[in-house]
């Protein structure tokens, strides 16, 4: 029997209110057509660009985004279509968010009480954020620290620990890797892997393509708020020739390892978009079919993507 997805995001748009001069009302969309599926035991990693909506979607998955924004499409969990009031319910629980920003820690609070919150067991708490704290090179002294006595790669941990500590079904971990040494990475990685076995499904939002390639399943390639294209991390062996968008294929080739031959050009503005294909301007396969025309989201290969030339 086929798995379903245990979360779905179907053509998600997320568009923005803004007053320009004049006092003259916009609405300013940020994302189009934003798919992904998370499954129980996988790891979906999202690669994008700043500004390509992977953050956005995550907020958009929470009910966290700003009061100025309005949503469309669909979002569901385990089969139901999720409200307002199912996110709130859900958030904090079954679905964890890991921020990108220490903002998010409780001023006020020693961080180790912060951490101990998603822990149920009580009797527990303290010998679990003690592990967790020495594993990720955390002394004990750090338990009674306030977030401003944190450093960054310190911050990271921390609100890496209020996660992985949960017993959520759903992870998103939102830029988790900056700012941390190549050990704490090395662990890190491993603790996602380690859940996703365990049965959590988990999107790990990244810059850091050759970190999702060491523990993902699959990549979800994002581009000017839309998904261009979901493959299976093995699609990246080799010279990326399963690889099915000309934009996934150039970031394949921009990895160190690879050939390093940076993408000319740059991801059009929310309010410069194209009639057609959203790659249009850089790339090398277009004619003036995709000038026109915007392609759909297809199955393709054991993959997804939106290109009306890909095979």
């Amino acid at each position: 029997m086929e798995q379903k997805p245990i979360l779905e995001v179907k053509d998600l748009g997320v568009s923005f209110s803004q007053y320009t001069k004049g006092l003259r009302r916009r609405d300013l969309k940020v994302i189009t057509n934003l798919d992904i599926e998370l499954y129980e035991g996988k790891i979906l990693a999202v690669v994008g660009s700043s500004g390509s909506g992977k953050s956005l979607l995550a907020h958009a998955i929470l009910d966290i985004l700003p009061d100025n924004a309005v949503t469309e499409g669909e979002i569901t969990y385990k089969g139901n279509v999720l409200t307002k009031k199912d996110k709130e319910k859900l958030r904090g629980k079954e679905i964890v968010l890991i921020p990108q920003s220490v903002n998010y820690l409780d001023p006020l609070q020693q961080v180790k009480k912060q951490v101990a919150i998603s822990i149920a067991d009580d009797k527990k708490k303290e010998n679990i954020v003690t592990s967790l704290f020495s594993k990720y090179g955390l002394g004990k002294k750090v338990e009674s620290y306030y977030p401003f006595q944190l450093s960054g790669g310190m911050a990271r941990k921390i609100l890496l620990s209020t996660a992985l500590v949960s017993d959520a079904k759903v992870i998103i971990a939102d830029e988790p890797t900056p700012g941390l040494d190549e050990e704490a990475l090395k662990e890190v990685l491993k603790d996602f892997r380690e859940l996703a076995d365990n049965g959590c499904a988990i999107l790990m939002i990244t810059h850091d393509i050759q970190a999702a390639l060491k523990i993902a399943d699959n990549i979800a390639i994002f581009y000017a708020g839309t998904t261009l294209e979901v493959a299976n991390v093995s699609d990246f062996d080799g010279d990326g020739e399963k690889l099915r968008h000309p934009y996934t294929k150039a970031l394949n080739r921009a990895l160190p390892n690879k050939e390093f031959i940076p993408l000319e050009g740059t991801q059009p503005m929310p309010n410069e978009l194209p009639k057609g294909c959203l790659f249009y301007d850089r790339c090398w396969q277009k004619n003036a079919r995709c000038m026109e025309e915007r392609p759909e989201f297809r199955k393709i290969r054991g993959g997804k993507v939106r290109c009306i030339y890909a095979t």
